[in-house]
């Protein structure tokens, strides 16, 4: 079978890049590429990932990778300067594949934040020199009080295939190859702000059935890396264990973007030889008509307010 060259034109999709914008001050989310979002109010603050390194396809390919400090101080700059922020209650990977986590206990060393995850998380901080009592390992059905948040943890699982499966069992240094960073334990994650205001956080676009049945959150940001090469039975499952579940009435996707591309530059869809995001929008956009609720794309680095005419 010839693989279909090219990529998806993410302008095809600049009517979905509406996220209401979020007022000064307030709870807002903040997408930076792959599953990276800050969510804030101005006080508290929680990061998914913290993956701003990007290293190139030669790299990953054929090289080691290791964090960036330069690129990961221009993000935290400009995400944390634009939330009025000085540092952040927690850095949570949604799973520990490099594109994910390569950055993670940097970023937490840099914002006097917690690393929260499982074991495998735990064994990258202290690996990348994190002390350890700024490591908080969880297992699932656990949840940590980060200032006005509550992150409740699921297990779940990675969307096939998983590259490099199993977990991280020792603590890993880099530069290493990217094999290193398995994918570890992989998290559903309900956050929920003191305000009441409910969010699920998928980072990859696996689900285990039935493993949210009787959680809510209002809002749902679905990790979709690899989805459009999955059969529509399992995008459609996709949805019904994650937004329905959970009763999501709006919807904003995460994880299209070319993570090999530095976030110095546009975002870009990732190529179809991983991924198809024609596909994806295509079945959402009939599944979110059925459900009446909103579909939607993030923008970079803006502060966005997804509960935004939701009510109360």
């Amino acid at each position: 079978m010839r693989l279909k060259p090219g990529r998806p034109d993410i302008t095809t999709y600049d009517s979905r890049l509406d996220v209401p914008a979020a007022g000064e001050g307030a709870l807002a989310v903040t997408f930076m590429g792959v599953s990276t979002l800050l969510v804030q109010d101005g006080e508290s603050a929680v990061m998914t990932d913290g993956f701003f390194s990007r290293p190139g396809l030669l790299q990953v390919g054929l090289g080691k990778v290791a964090p960036s400090v330069e690129r990961i101080d221009a993000a935290l700059d400009r995400a944390l300067g634009d939330a009025g922020l000085d540092g952040l209650d927690a850095v949570v990977p949604v799973h520990t594949h490099y594109d994910h986590a390569l950055d993670s206990a940097v970023v937490a060393e840099r914002t006097g934040a917690l690393l929260v995850g499982g074991e495998s998380t735990a064994n990258l901080g202290v690996g990348g020199g994190l002390d350890r009592e700024r490591i908080r390992v969880v297992a699932s059905g656990d949840s940590v009080e980060c200032g006005a948040f509550s992150l409740t943890f699921v297990a779940s699982s990675h969307c096939p295939p998983d590259r490099y499966p199993g977990d991280i069992d020792a603590p890993v240094t880099p530069p290493v190859k990217v094999g290193a960073y398995r994918c570890g334990e992989a998290w559903s994650i309900l956050l929920t702000h003191r305000s009441g205001r409910t969010a699920l956080l998928q980072g990859s676009a696996g689900y285990v059935p039935g493993a949210l049945a009787g959680l809510d959150a209002e809002v749902a940001y679905l990790g979709v890396g690899q989805l459009g090469v999955q059969p529509q039975d399992y995008i459609e499952a996709y949805w019904e264990h994650t937004v329905r579940a959970v009763g999501a009435r709006r919807v904003v996707l995460t994880h299209w973007d070319d993570f090999f591309r530095p976030l110095d530059q546009p975002l870009r869809a990732l190529p179809y030889a991983g991924d198809d995001l024609d596909v994806t929008m295509s079945v959402f956009d009939r599944l979110a008509d059925e459900d009446g609720v909103a579909l939607h794309l993030p923008r970079l680095w803006e502060r966005e307010d997804p509960w935004a005419g939701l009510g109360g």
